[in-house]
């Protein structure tokens, strides 16, 4: 059955159905050679010549990605911030550049020191507000606009159609990390974003055990050739395993994500009224200011990713941290087991995490066995107040 008939998760479960055709393997082999053999007259008549850019190993899980986002054209990189700083690194010095306030840390942080000192004119501005993004254009000089949509760890929702109007009429192109709403939720592409960014270690690979990152375009024009050679040049490429191993976890993309974002909404639903409980913040809840957007522009759920702020501050939330038993106290997302953190003693200063805040990422285990875990850490004394049949 040709791949374009299939619906997205038959084509993910059967990995766009490729057969090896020497052995006849289901599963692909994991290609390790650094090199390959020029012909005798000197060509390389097969297309490969040297791992660092024609790894056979990619091209299955590439495809696949580029299959799922509808794009012109996908690169596996070797973490998600290669991915994304490989973007900021094809513009030129004194380019101006829109990125919004909440966002990864960590490239948050690289857009701060490094970019700026490279010469990057770097502008934050709140992405939940069609405005502000527009008043932070400045046409002939705005050369991208950065967005990430649900942004970490707040969970803000930029609308990603009219961030692209925006972006286009100055000229700039629209990239967005859709890290956290992977392609079974949301299509960026379809929606006018020029290049889509994934962390692949997070959802795309979903269990834990691979860094990478990936790169999807919707054309393949002089700015993806730049972006290949940037690749090629400074070595940012994923190893043979990891992209064999990323490749099975996409095979069960559209099976984990509805499950966690079916555990994430029954969750938000349930603790968005608990006494010891501040605010949830989870574009699912009607109650968010972001959901009307978030609404329109992802399909079959909103994502496993939610925080709640704990009455009680910075200590009383650390504290419910330390009393989890099933959640783990662990850094990143996206993993089939249900991880918890206090992002703010994470990002240290700037950040915008709330101190009362704990970041949760949702993954595929029973729901009411989260909630009562969540409910006994929330109790000071121990107990839950949970009932399974609630």
């Amino acid at each position: 059955m040709d791949p374009k008939q299939m619906k997205p998760a038959s084509a993910a479960a059967q990995a766009l159905g490729w057969i090896d055709e020497k052995t006849r393997a289901v599963s692909p082999p994991i290609h390790n050679s650094t090199t390959y053999l020029r012909d005798e007259d000197n060509q390389y008549r097969t297309g490969r010549a040297y791992i660092r850019a024609d790894n056979p190993a990619y091209d299955q899980a590439e495809a696949l990605l580029n299959h799922l986002e509808h794009g012109a054209g996908a690169m596996l990189f070797s973490s998600g911030m290669a991915a994304a700083t490989a973007i900021f690194m094809a513009l030129k010095p004194g380019d101006h550049v829109v990125a919004p306030k909440v966002m990864y840390w960590g490239l948050r942080n690289w857009l701060q020191t490094f970019a700026t000192e490279w010469g990057l004119k770097i502008e934050f501005v709140d992405a939940g507000d069609n405005a502000a993004i527009a008043r932070a254009m400045q046409p002939g000089k705005t050369k991208l606009v950065w967005i990430e949509t649900p942004a970490n760890p707040t969970w803000v929702i930029t609308d990603i159609a009219a961030a692209a109007q925006v972006a286009h009429a100055a000229g700039a192109r629209l990239a967005v990390d859709s890290t956290t709403a992977t392609p079974v939720l949301s299509q960026p592409i379809a929606l006018g974003a020029d290049l889509v960014m994934h962390a692949a270690t997070k959802y795309l690979n979903g269990h834990s055990d691979v860094l990478a990152g990936a790169l999807v375009t919707a054309k393949d024009d002089d700015f993806w050739k730049r972006l290949k050679a940037i690749r090629h040049d400074m070595g940012a490429v994923a190893g043979s395993f990891e992209a064999w191993l990323l490749l099975r976890g996409m095979r069960t993309l559209y099976v984990r994500v509805p499950a966690a974002c079916r555990n994430a909404e029954k969750i938000a639903a349930h603790f968005a009224k608990h006494p010891r409980v501040a605010a949830v913040l989870y574009p699912g809840l009607p109650s968010n200011p972001y959901h009307t957007v978030a609404a329109k522009q992802m399909s079959g759920g909103f994502g496993g990713m939610l925080s709640i702020r704990v009455k009680g501050g910075e200590a009383a939330a650390i504290a419910v941290a330390a009393r989890v038993q099933l959640w783990k106290r662990a850094t990143s997302l996206g993993g089939v087991e249900s991880l918890i953190e206090h992002r703010a003693s994470i990002e240290g200063i700037g950040s915008p995490a709330p101190v009362d805040m704990l970041r949760l990422s949702t993954g595929i285990e029973d729901a009411g066995d989260l909630i009562a875990d969540l409910e006994q850490a929330l109790s000071a004394d121990g107990s839950t107040g949970y009932s399974r049949e609630s």
